[in-house]
């Protein structure tokens, strides 16, 4: 009675073990992916703040600017703001930098009308880029089109490289978890290996031995799944309200989908490292069976 009590504790014991510690490694997952996807859409952000200054020529009437206007729009480009000179020099930053007035000393507005095209994440392509500002350039009526290229190009390549870091970090911590989580669950197996051999003697088919064990498989990827959740939502609000802007509707969003990929990825791991493990016991032999 004594030993049926201290097996029974032992295997309830190693599925609380094997359950915490999938809902621990699934957390430590769904956090990471939270934090990579923020990481992405500020890396996005800022690839997309790139901003090219075209300036119109002297005399380019209103038909003329709406033409230039036109074939400025394309597939690398979010959005095209016009500024007029008027505009430029009636700002009070740019009048700031003069200790006279301008049309006082030049006796007319200098500077000229221009389009600030602020382009997509596809400018990181330093070819695109450049061809797009010779295309600019070469468009009647602009009489420049000028943008930081030098910086752009360490901004773009510093951002590839973080990125390149994150996924290569992301792999490596997805490798690690998920042998982890095959060693846990092949150890939580390894407490029955036992009963396992026991019902394959009495003639138990493999189907009928791995059923429960792929039911039980179910409700302990469910249950870690949930405790993993239940860890990333507390998380998730202690940083909100350290970072306000977390909680826009795309980072809930966001985190929504990871709170569900952390249940369904609960339910799938269990279920297949449960076969592979249950699998390899039932095939073993009877007399090898206490060397595992």
């Amino acid at each position: 009675m004594k030993d049926n009590k201290r097996l029974k504790r032992r295997v309830r014991n190693s599925y609380i073990v094997s359950t915490v510690s999938m809902a621990l490694v699934l957390f430590l997952l769904g956090s990471v992916g939270y934090l990579m996807t923020a990481a992405l859409r500020v890396a996005r952000t800022l690839q997309e703040s790139v901003t090219v200054t075209v300036e119109l020529a002297d005399g380019v009437d209103s038909l003329r600017r709406s033409e230039i206007e036109g074939r400025l729009r394309g597939e690398m480009v979010r959005a095209v703001d016009f500024v007029s000179k008027e505009a430029k020099i009636g700002d009070a930053e740019f009048r700031h930098m003069f200790e006279n007035e301008i049309e006082e000393v030049l006796g007319e507005n200098p500077l000229n009308d221009s389009f600030e095209v602020h382009l997509s994440a596809e400018s990181a392509d330093s070819a695109r880029l450049d061809a797009f500002l010779i295309k600019v350039g070469g468009i009647r009526g602009v009489e420049r089109a000028t943008c930081p290229l030098p910086m752009i190009r360490r901004m773009h390549a510093t951002v590839n490289k973080i990125q390149l870091g994150l996924a290569v970090f992301a792999a490596a911590l997805l490798v690690i978890s998920l042998i982890l989580l095959s060693n846990t669950i092949r150890l939580s197996i390894y407490s029955k290996r036992y009963l396992i051999n026991t019902m394959k003697l009495v003639g138990a088919t493999k189907w009928f031995i791995m059923r429960p064990f792929l039911a039980s498989s179910i409700w302990q990827g469910i249950a870690a799944g949930a405790g993993a959740s239940a860890l990333f939502g507390v998380a998730l609000y202690g940083l909100s309200e350290a970072l306000p802007e977390l909680t826009s509707l795309a980072a809930m969003t966001k985190a929504m989908v990871i709170v569900g990929s952390m249940m369904a990825g609960g339910v799938l791991i269990a279920l297949l490292f449960t076969a592979v493990s249950v699998n390899r016991f039932v095939n073993m032999k009877s007399d090898k069976i206490h060397l595992y």
